[in-house]
């Protein structure tokens, strides 16, 4: 797995974010997520300039949300989808390079190392900010930022 051990520090600025949200175990709960956030992308994107995904996540309670970075706050928000200001923050960042089906692996290893290096660790989502779209990306060559949200 190809998954920078030192984190580097980052500040995530503010958000318009707009997700599907899901509550509880997230090998069932992300990809059911990403299918139906997936289903609103063309009604989203015809009044919305979509700049990239992301999901946010917390441990516990597991929640998961799957879902678009707007450059605007949303018009024409499709029914089922959800909408936040994401204030952002303080993070530690990792990256993953390589396939979608490693990041529970490499996102459990980014917590270890946290944990590890006794990083202060505040109550708020975590992050996986996909840097590059897959229908034209190779598997191998994906990236994925993880950001674990730091005090």
């Amino acid at each position: 797995m190809n998954l920078t051990g030192n984190h580097e520090p980052v500040n995530w600025p503010e958000t318009h974010y707009v997700f599907v949200e899901r509550v509880g175990p997230f090998q069932q709960n992300a990809p059911a997520a990403w299918e139906s956030a997936h289903t609103f992308a063309a009604a989203l994107g015809e009044h919305n300039r979509i700049t990239g995904y992301m999901s946010l996540y917390r441990m516990g309670p597991q929640v998961y949300r799957a879902g678009f970075i707007l450059a605007a706050p949303p018009k024409n928000l499709p029914a089922g989808l959800e909408y936040e200001k994401f204030m952002g923050g303080k993070y530690c960042k990792f990256v993953l390079t390589g396939p979608y089906n490693l990041l529970g692996e490499a996102t459990g290893k980014a917590w270890n190392i946290v944990a590890e290096r006794k990083i202060s660790v505040r109550d708020d989502y975590a992050i996986e900010n996909y840097v590059n779209d897959p229908r034209v990306t190779p598997e191998d060559q994906l990236i994925t930022e993880i950001l674990i949200p730091a005090e």
